[in-house]
Parts: C-alpha cells; sequence; structure tokens
C-alpha cells in the first residue's frame, strides 16, 4: 500500500512524524513524505528533530502570504506528485491551509483520504479561522476519520459520517512527545539553562492566534505582568511567535521587567522540555492543550471557545476566556491553592496512551476498502 503523507506547518509535522515512522517499520506499507512548506523555519525544524526528509517539498511560503495563496500554491504543487505517485491513500493530519488544499487536491484524482485528527469542533465558523472551516471541509472529501476522542467521533456521527468510516485513535501528539521530553535536558537558551525550575514558579506563556489579536492580547498580557508584579516566585517565559503585531503588543506590556523572559520561538524538543519543567501554561493554542496535561501541567487556555473540551471535562485546562479578570483570578488560584493546582495536574488526560500512530497505521494496514 503507498501512502501519501502531506503537511506543511511544525504542528502537523509533530502529528504526522510518529505516524511517518510507523509506517516505515511496516514491510507491507510503502510510505512518500510531501511537504508544503506553509510554515518553513519552523517546519524544518521539527523534520531535523524526527529525522525526516521529505520526497518532495513544495516550498510555497512567502512573506505576507495569504490564506489564498497558501492553497493556490498547495494545489498545484501537488498536483504533480499525485499524477506521479497515484498513492492508494492520501494521509493528512488537522485543520490547517494545507489539510484543506491536501484533501481537495486528493479528491481532485479520487483519491481516499484519511484524516488524522477528524471530529474537532468549536461550533463556531470563524473562530479558530481558518481552522474550523478547514476541518469541516476537509471531512466532507474524507474516507476514514481518525478521531482522538469519543467526543469527536459523536461530532462526526452528528454530521451524519458513517459509523464504520470513524475510528478512535487518541492523538499522535501524545506519541510524539515520547520522543522528545528528557528528564536531564539541557537548553541551548541560557536563559532557560539558569531558571530556577524547582524553587520558582515558572509560568509558560504562548498567544499568537488571529482573533487574540488587539484588544484581547492586551488584556492577556496586562493580567500576566499584573500576576508577575504581585508574586515574587513568578516568573514567565514567553517564546513569542514571529507575528509583528504579537511583538508588538508584548513589547507593551511584558518587556523590561527582570522575571519576564521574551525569547525567541523555540524548536519543538525545547519547547516540550520547558512546558514539563514549568510550574502552569498559559497559552491560546490548540495542540498545547492535548501535550501540557500529558506532562502534568495545568492549562489555562485564553480563548473563548475550544474544539478540545475533553481537556476541560477532565480537569486538565480550564477555559477563560479573554477578559482580564477571570484570567487574573485562574492565575492566583493555581498560585494559591495547592489543593486545586494538584487536581487539575494529576488528572487523567483525556487524549490517549501514546499508540495513536500504531492504531492508525493497523487499521490502514487491515483495511479491504482500498
Amino acid at each position: 500500500m503507498k501512502v501519501l503523507t502531506v503537511f506543511g506547518t511544525r504542528p502537523e509535522a509533530i502529528k504526522m512524524a510518529p505516524i511517518v515512522k510507523e509506517l516505515k517499520t511496516r514491510p507491507t506499507m510503502e510510505v512518500v513524505v510531501a511537504v508544503t512548506g506553509q510554515h518553513r523555519e519552523m517546519l524544518d525544524q521539527v523534520l531535523k528533530i524526527f529525522e525526516i526528509v521529505p520526497d518532495y517539498d513544495l516550498n510555497i511560503f512567502k512573506h505576507g502570504q495569504t490564506l489564498t495563496d497558501i492553497t493556490i500554491g498547495a494545489l498545484k504543487g501537488l498536483e504533480p506528485i499525485l499524477e506521479k505517485e497515484k498513492p492508494d491513500i492520501l494521509l493528512i493530519q488537522g485543520d490547517t491551509t494545507t489539510v484543506f488544499s491536501g484533501s481537495l487536491a486528493a479528491f481532485y484524482h479520487q483519491i481516499p483520504i484519511g484524516h488524522v485528527e477528524a471530529g474537532l469542533r468549536s461550533g463556531n465558523l470563524y473562530s479558530p479561522y481558518p481552522e474550523e472551516a478547514n476541518r469541516k471541509l476537509t471531512g466532507i472529501l474524507t474516507k476514514y476519520h481518525f478521531a482522538p476522542t469519543k467526543r469527536n467521533k459523536e461530532h462526526l456521527l452528528r454530521e451524519d459520517y458513517p459509523e464504520e468510516d470513524i475510528y478512535i485513535t487518541g492523538n499522535t501528539v501524545i506519541d510524539a512527545l515520547k520522543y522528545t521530553v528528557q528528564e536531564n535536558y539541557e537548553f541551548e537558551d541560557k536563559i532557560l539553562n539558569t531558571l530556577d525550575y524547582k524553587n520558582k514558579k515558572i509560568i509558560l506563556l504562548t498567544s499568537h492566534r488571529r482573533e487574540n489579536l488587539g484588544d484581547p492580547m492586551d488584556r492577556i498580557f496586562s493580567v500576566v505582568r499584573t500576576i508577575v508584579e504581585e508574586y515574587p516566585e513568578v516568573e514567565v517565559v514567553f517564546p513569542r511567535h514571529l507575528n509583528p503585531k504579537v511583538r508588538e503588543i508584548s513589547d507593551r506590556h511584558l518587556k523590561d521587567h527582570p522575571r519576564i523572559h521574551l525569547i525567541e520561538p523555540l524548536d519543538y524538543l525545547p519547547f516540550t522540555n520547558l512546558m514539563a519543567k514549568s510550574y502552569f501554561v498559559i497559552t491560546d493554542s490548540g495542540g498545547i492543550q492535548e501535550e501540557a496535561p500529558s506532562l502534568g501541567k495545568p492549562v489555562l487556555v485564553v480563548r473563548e471557545e475550544t474544539e478540545r473540551p475533553e481537556g476541560v471535562e477532565a480537569g486538565t485546562a480550564k477555559l477563560i476566556g479573554t477578559q482580564s479578570e477571570p484570567l487574573y483570578k485562574a492565575c492566583k488560584e493555581l498560585l494559591e491553592d495547592f489543593e486545586e493546582y494538584k487536581k487539575m495536574a494529576h488528572a487523567i488526560n483525556p487524549y490517549g496512551d501514546g499508540e495513536a500512530a500504531k492504531k492508525i497505521v493497523d487499521i490502514l494496514e487491515q483495511s479491504e476498502k482500498l
């Protein structure tokens, strides 16, 4: 069976890497890897960590690219690859524009599609944007829906997808952590190596989503500054996204404080190890909502809705929103109430057991539908 995997961003690469590595262990499977390069530098970092050399690199990234640019570039670039390779199935992961473009390109060639991390829904077509639409559009074209959780499967069933085409597998991001988190990890960044992770409370902050740019991000960063000033034992590490708007807002609120460390974006390897050493996480990221619970780290989600409510229901995450007062109160609670902290840190991770890649490849290997 020839499997073409297509991905283009760092989060996709992280979650597809365990599947690529698993496919390569199976003598019955042939894997071809194509990357669009929707992200460039951040994607390359992950490929290096997992020792994956793409067979095809479309390299579509350009500064100031629009969603239309990405869609057209990916569609045009994948056309000759599909014609040459004629894969039995195309595997895509998640909710990026690469995912939607890849599924559309495969559909035009009548190639079955396997969607890894299928069935996530926020219920708001414009939040997260454009990811929610990408998920739903991809779902329409998909044959194999690899849903991380039971709730994801329920979403798909409500949308009338056949139950026999939906498989609960867990999330491959948990598989990826097995390759990266190390007990005695040494950072290249001097600041990260000098932090006192045992005696200080290190808060890991990430924020970059389009819908949070402007007033929401202003409020989030303002609260973080207030918390640091009120609690001498707290330090904050913010690996800043390359988006100049994120940097402008963070400079306004977080710059020039000795216990707030604004650093450059981290490779996946140091980032996961920083997360493992942190006290808790404030984030608007999707993937971190899945990763941090696996490491026993409470997560405060600064978004108005989440397509990953399982973590909230399990107690590993709290959906805070982007208003100042709820975030301030949630931070204070985790810093002052150790019982509440333990309750979140020790909650059972709902996103799987680290065997998702094996389950997905087993399903493909045993399938008679191709």
